[in-house]
């Protein structure tokens, strides 16, 4: 490794968070990439590789992990496969901070095996803390190990919270866009199709956190992420629709202030951030003007209607395995959404329906949450 650069892998450099964590170190510099994992996508996977020239590459799929093999045989890089493989690059060595950026429940095993080799964490992998997170945290506090939100609003909050005494805050106000479908009625969402769901006003995002974003799953997600990040009560958390996503979020205080994140939606901002912190590098490009600006809007969220939000604080006040009943049983009804198996009201259909039938376990081990995330998805297959 280079004198002086901080080890870097990444989990899921192929997917958003992973490439613009690239374009980052393309930019500023800073760190040399170790080792980088993907899902199936070979073709980037490949490209990363010759540009970067990390140690090792892992991709989850075993088939894909053999054509990236072949692929790249020209170079010294190292390909590994599976869940192995994300464990071994998550406690390289050589490896100073893991990009927890994978989707789904695949993420936790790693970035478990991350904070147990004492690595610092730059999180965007909501299933972690959602599903794990009363094993995360105090594992974290155990090793010394910094969790730095990678997700804009924890990000806004992090920030926010900066220097302040943790007794003195009143309640976190985490902002939501309200998706695309902000505004509409029962009427106007029964026929929408995925297409409909994508068009998200503000941010370029996957597939399946934008269609969270319709639901208000995602704001539900953040609120439980929050929760186990700065050590709150679920019911000082107030989730307020901003819709030009220009507050990311803020935190009042028990005096009456309120501290805000502004910024322009870009997700740029937060993971840079949380790789340099506490230092501020500089960013030239989408920088906010405030005379063009001119307002910015607040609104109450229809929980009525999107009822993401509800789902998930009483997924909290449940505790134990709920949390994971509510993800689980929301990827399954996005992904058959997203085939246009089901219209998009009956995602909340799903998940309710989960949450209402699957055995309650208190305080889960890591076995026992991976046993719910696969008896939810047998339930609802």
């Amino acid at each position: 490794m280079k004198e002086g650069l901080k080890g870097l892998t990444i989990f899921g450099s192929t997917g958003s968070i992973g490439t613009q964590t690239l374009e980052i170190i393309r930019r500023q510099g800073g760190y040399r990439v170790t080792a980088l994992s993907a899902y199936s996508n070979v073709a980037l996977m490949e490209a990363q590789i010759r540009e970067f020239k990390p140690e090792v590459a892992v991709m989850y799929s075993e088939a894909a992990a053999l054509d990236l093999k072949n692929r790249v045989s020209d170079t010294p890089v190292r390909v590994l496969s599976g869940m192995e493989g994300l464990i071994e690059i998550a406690t390289l060595d050589s490896v100073d901070t893991v990009v927890a950026a994978l989707v789904g429940m695949i993420g936790i095993r790693p970035t478990i095996a991350a904070i147990k080799a004492g690595k610092t964490i730059a999180l965007a992998n909501k299933e972690t803390l959602v599903t794990a997170g009363h094993i995360i945290m105090p594992l974290a506090k155990e090793m010394n190990v910094p969790i730095l939100p990678v997700d804009s609003e924890h990000s806004a909050i992090f920030q926010s919270m900066n220097g302040e005494t943790h007794g003195e805050i009143r309640k976190i106000l985490l902002t939501a866009s309200g998706g695309p479908f902000r505004g509409r009625k029962r009427e106007d969402l029964a026929d929408m199709r995925a297409e409909d769901a994508l068009k998200h006003p503000n941010w370029s995002m996957g597939k399946k956190v934008t269609i969270d974003s319709a639901t208000l799953v995602n704001k539900g997600l953040e609120v439980i992420e929050a929760k186990w990040l700065f050590d709150v009560d679920a019911s000082d958390i107030e989730v307020v629709i901003q819709p030009e996503s220009i507050v990311h979020s803020m935190v009042e205080y028990r005096d009456g202030a309120v501290i805000a994140q502004l910024g322009v939606p870009d997700m740029k901002l937060p993971i840079q951030y949380a790789l340099f912190y506490p230092k501020r590098m500089p960013m030239e490009d989408n920088r906010l003007d405030f005379y063009k600006l001119s307002e910015i809007h607040f609104e109450k969220p229809d929980r009525g209607l999107f009822k993401g939000l509800d789902f998930a604080y009483n997924a909290i006040e449940a505790g134990g395995n709920m949390p994971t009943v509510f993800n689980a049983a929301n990827e399954v009804a996005v992904e058959r959404f997203l085939k246009g198996e089901i219209g998009f009201l009956q995602i909340y259909d799903y998940i309710e329906r989960a949450m209402e039938s699957i055995p309650f376990v208190n305080d889960p081990d890591l076995d026992a949450i991976l046993e719910t995330e696969a008896r939810t998805r047998d339930f609802l297959k």
